[in-house]
């Protein structure tokens, strides 16, 4: 009786113990977290108070003018909405342009991440030794934004729609390089096994036994960056490289008398992106079996 006494009275000790420690660790924990919730924000309203002084102009005094603008063109557009069909028609060839620039940027792009995604896959690269720099060749790609890689070759090769593709199409490889690369991870290998054994080279093995495994997935991600290319090429239009973000810097350049065109190529651009959105939506849904 005394032995049961004496054990029960250890275990509830011990029980104590533990949960006195875990309660120790609870509060730690939580003071720890109050810190770095404080020294977050001390870091965040200091760089505000940084970035307000070095701005041009106070940030509190030009909030109270955010829907100034977008009220004038409003104002604007609806004194002349019966304009705004023949302004979209007029910039339809270049709404048009910034689709070419973004479907050949995906295209180019999309082979030079198949490439990559491929040479740096463990279990399928070519080198197994250079996987590693293949993978940071595709984190500078991605690292690197479209625009600076833009200005550099408007600089060398003058404004228009090619340098906008290409520094697109760069981006493009770094970042569906990865999402391919992972997809790869998931390919069996299996039939890779099968096509060495009857003497296949490599890009044979690729080519029957990894692509029709991974192509839809492919094709997905694929639909997916066209639409954000879309996005891109219309800005990079404002750097010089043509397309429709091109007109929306010079109708914004010429101010009050032309938002009416702004409007139009806002109206025009919108409804560019909820088509490919919805086609590549749909089609994507598709390939991955949920249509």
């Amino acid at each position: 009786m005394t032995d049961s006494t004496l054990g029960e009275s250890v275990g509830a000790k011990g029980t104590t113990d533990i949960q006195n420690a875990y309660m120790a660790m609870a509060r730690t924990k939580r003071m720890y977290g109050g810190i770095i919730l404080i020294v977050f924000i001390a870091l965040m309203v200091s760089g505000f108070m940084l970035a307000d002084s070095r701005n041009a102009g106070g940030f509190w005094d030009g909030i109270l003018n955010i829907f100034k603008f977008p009220g004038e063109v409003l104002e604007e557009a609806s004194e002349k909405a019966a304009l705004i069909p023949a302004l979209m028609w007029k910039f339809l060839p270049s709404m048009i342009e910034t689709i070419n620039i973004a479907a050949a940027a995906t295209l180019v792009g999309g082979l030079m991440a198949i490439m990559l995604s491929l040479l740096s896959t463990r279990g399928l690269a070519r080198f197994p030794r250079l996987i590693a720099p293949f993978r940071r060749l595709m984190d500078v790609l991605r690292a690197i934004p479209e625009i600076v890689v833009a200005l550099v070759l408007i600089f060398i090769l003058g404004g228009g729609p090619v340098p906008a593709m290409i520094a697109i199409a760069l981006h493009t490889a770094g970042a569906l390089g990865k999402l391919f690369s992972e997809v790869n991870e998931n390919a069996s290998l299996k039939p890779l096994e099968g096509l060495e054994s009857v003497g296949a080279s490599w890009s044979q093995r690729m080519m029957l036994g990894v692509v029709p495994q991974v192509a839809p997935n492919w094709l997905s991600y694929a639909l997916l960056r066209f639409e954000i290319n879309i996005r891109a090429s219309a800005i990079l239009g404002f750097v010089g490289s043509g397309g429709i973000g091109y007109d929306l810097k010079n109708a914004f350049s010429w101010g009050q008398g032309r938002y009416d065109e702004v409007a139009a190529i806002f109206i025009l651009l919108f409804l560019t992106i909820v088509f490919f959105d919805q086609l590549s939506s749909h089609y994507r849904n598709k390939l991955i079996g949920k249509a």
